[in-house]
């Protein structure tokens, strides 16, 4: 009994050290790219200056003053927003279908979904190119929004048909014994059951959305350019300005992590809906 006890004590210790450690490990390049913020160009790349440096503001007034920061900003957040809601519109009928009304080859529909997510981006690159130039549809919110729609679908469709075959189908019956057409029992029954679900997916829908680089950089130039494309264009031929990339990156990724931070609860519930019953 005395073994076990000291190995129940051991085990109260350890999980949270290695927990902590794990935390920080992940925590440190935010907090590396955060410091590097405040180093001017020259600083960031002397090894002198590592963590006892002059902190100054200048990357961010440079990045707002001549960088116009928030105009990629805003067309981050509307890319996003806007995507997140086509997606969810798109996807919240798609996974009540399968989960309410499954055929044989529901099963196979879900997978060949997931398996679009393993084709490579850079396959399909020039037909995108291509066809978004020759519609005129090249450097625009409605394009960005549709390929990020598009890129997000299966994840999403795939995590709501997990929430909803957790609702038990004698509940959507009873609905349709009531007289409730289909978007009755998605608005008024679906939807209020699995808002837990429905929102963390959300969350992450909009966090894929916002962290998107690599179509969002190809398929603007200008007027639909995202934060994304902002970090991009801090090179140059002389290399990395890192402290004006630190700068950006921060100022990017800040709202997100912010964002995450205060839904947290949220999420994690979201997450684990239906996981214990």
């Amino acid at each position: 009994m005395a073994i076990v006890a000291q190995s129940s004590k051991l085990s109260n210790v350890l999980w949270p050290v290695l927990a902590w450690i794990v935390g920080l490990l992940f925590f440190f390049p935010i907090f590396w790219m955060v410091l590097t913020s405040f180093k001017t160009d020259a600083d960031a790349v002397k090894s002198e200056y590592l963590l006892w440096f002059t902190p100054t503001l200048e990357n961010y007034l440079n990045m707002t003053e001549n960088y116009d920061y928030w105009r990629f900003a805003r067309n981050s957040v509307i890319t996003s927003v806007f995507a997140t809601i086509f997606t969810l519109v798109v996807s919240i009928p798609a996974a009540y279908a399968m989960a309410f009304n499954p055929t044989k080859r529901t099963k196979d529909v879900l997978m060949w979904m997931l398996s679009t997510k393993m084709l490579p981006a850079a396959v399909v690159l020039y037909p995108m190119t291509f066809l978004t130039k020759s519609l005129g549809l090249f450097d625009t919110h409605f394009m960005i929004i549709l390929v990020l729609s598009l890129i997000n679908l299966p994840i999403v469709i795939w995590m709501l048909f997990t929430y909803f075959k957790e609702i038990p189908k004698d509940i959507i019956e009873a609905g349709k014994m009531d007289g409730v057409d289909t978007l009755g029992e998605i608005k008024e029954i679906l939807i209020p059951l699995a808002w837990g679900g429905i929102a963390s997916t959300a969350l992450l829908c909009f966090i894929f959305c916002w962290n998107e680089a690599y179509w969002t950089v190809r398929l603007t130039t200008t007027d639909a350019a995202t934060l994304s494309k902002l970090i991009e264009g801090n090179r140059a031929p002389e290399g990395l300005f890192f402290g004006r990339l630190s700068a950006v990156s921060t100022a990017a990724v800040g709202p997100i992590v912010v964002l995450g931070w205060f839904c947290q609860k949220q999420l994690v519930q979201g997450l684990t809906f239906g996981a214990v019953k």
